[in-house]
């Protein structure tokens, strides 16, 4: 395996970090304009799109699927219910509160899904299907040795 260069001799804007925090940042930006039409923000369509994904989830799993707290979710998903697009599921055991799309919340969800596919293929143009595909192993990669557990 080739040893990591030391990031403090180069440049911020060469960073990978860096990178990252730029293609976020623009990725959040396109998508709210792109949504705007579906009448949904990025935020919003990261829970629909959890909640389709797994029908029933509880809302702290919600949050932790859509990388947020649970007072940001709760904020989200107060919009959401507002809206007509979620409402209580069938409680599980335990303390968790479910929540499941409505009819309304899956129309807009598909009209999300529309947009975030747009955007997202915008974002990849002029890549290759290997070069996507590596991206997307190399960024699962990052992800994974910043989420792993350091030392004792």
């Amino acid at each position: 395996m080739c040893k990591v260069p030391d990031m403090s001799q180069v440049p911020v804007a060469d960073r990978p970090g860096w990178r990252v925090k730029q293609v976020q940042q623009a990725l959040r930006h396109a998508g709210d304009d792109a949504l705007r039409d579906a009448g949904v923000s990025v935020s919003q369509y990261a829970v629909l799109r959890a909640l389709a994904d797994a029908p029933g989830t509880s809302s702290a799993e919600v949050a932790r699927r859509c990388f947020v707290t649970r007072q940001s979710l709760a904020d989200v998903l107060a919009g959401l219910r507002a809206a007509g697009s979620v409402t209580p599921a069938e409680p599980g055991a335990g303390r968790a509160r479910p929540m499941a799309l409505t009819d309304a919340g899956r129309a807009r969800l598909d009209a999300a899904e529309a947009a975030m596919t747009e955007v997202e293929q915008r974002m990849l143009a002029g890549l290759s299907a290997r070069e996507v595909a590596t991206l997307t192993e190399l960024l699962a990669v990052c992800a994974a040795n910043l989420t792993a557990p350091t030392g004792p």
